[in-house]
């Protein structure tokens, strides 16, 4: 049976605001948290970007919902070692709800401390070897690692929960999908591709979780909806490879004012019809995910829980 989570926006909403949501989510009938890690948001408007893993700290005490990070990259701003650490702890505090969601991450956030963006093919060496090195960590040992990318002097973990966190892989390219059938105990994007579920289980991935997530935008007037989408997500709308090479909200801004209102809707469910957001939500039901994540655009949170408590959760089960 599939999983509906809730999807909290670390580049919406403050941190006792994320706390509020979850703890709201899980009132709604929610199963699940996914959550995002950004140091900087994709626009101004977004206005936020809390420390991601304080704000787990406070989730696993405030809710008893699964919580997954969807996704951190542990490649630069973040070394692997203290990911690991960070994950370890927090799957000890969660009694062992946390999931750690990687991925290869974008310019946007990892450049703060490196002016160098590597290339996608460099980056996926770089995730390939700091999961292998997370999961040696995750054992106890001591580690000691003289790697392509990364060197770690005599490193041991202390404190671990009674099993490692299961780490899960976002990837939208086939060489991305492909490591993370081979490395990777489960399978995370954002788009209801039936095609990307199977290249993820034919590349090693077979009997190991899919999870998906989209954004929505509840208003009572569907118009309203769309201008709030178009306003604080134009980046949705923005092709190509740009979400990963630009390095600073302005430049994201510069190309959102090309983006059309539909452009940036998409294929977000916008307005009141209950049925409209069941559809795009069971399109990943479909394709092959076994849990759907739905991060509310804008301020309407609380009409949102609303909404899906009464008129969208119960259409889905």
């Amino acid at each position: 049976m599939t999983t509906f989570g809730y999807f909290l926006s670390c580049e919406e909403h403050g941190p006792r605001e994320l706390v509020r949501q979850a703890k709201a989510a899980e009132r709604a009938g929610f199963e699940a948290l996914w959550i995002s890690d950004h140091f900087h948001p994709w626009l101004d408007a977004q206005g936020q970007s809390p420390f991601v893993w304080s704000v787990i700290g406070a989730l696993a005490e405030a809710t008893s919902l699964p919580i997954t990070t969807a996704v951190t990259c542990p490649l630069m701003r973040i070394h692997p070692v203290i990911t690991a650490q960070a994950a370890a702890t927090t799957a000890a505090l969660s009694g062992g709800r946390f999931r750690l969601g990687v991925g290869t991450g974008e310019a946007l956030n990892e450049h703060v401390i490196e002016s160098r963006w590597p290339p996608a093919e460099e980056r996926l060496e770089m995730l390939e070897e700091a999961v292998g090195l997370m999961r040696e960590l995750f054992t106890g040992e001591l580690v000691t690692h003289r790697g392509a990318h990364y060197r770690v002097d005599t490193a041991r973990l202390y404190t671990l929960p009674d099993e490692p966190p299961p780490i899960y892989m976002s990837g939208f390219g086939p060489k991305a999908i492909e490591l993370a059938g081979r490395i990777a105990d489960g399978y995370i994007s954002t788009g209801p591709s039936a095609e990307m579920v199977e290249q993820f289980h034919k590349a090693g991935g077979a009997g190991k979780p899919a999870m998906g997530g989209l954004k929505v935008c509840y208003a009572p007037d569907e118009a309203e909806a769309r201008r709030t989408v178009h306003r604080l997500w134009p980046n949705q709308g923005i092709q190509g490879e740009a979400s990963q090479l630009l390095p600073l909200p302005r430049h994201f801004e510069q190309l959102a004012q090309s983006v059309t209102e539909e452009q940036a809707v998409g294929g977000s469910p916008c307005g009141p019809d209950p049925e409209a957001h069941v559809q795009a939500i069971r399109a990943y039901v479909d394709a092959g995910f076994d849990e759907v994540y739905v991060n509310q655009i804008g301020a309407e949170q609380d009409a949102f829980f609303d909404f899906y408590a009464r008129e969208v959760l119960p259409r889905l089960r």
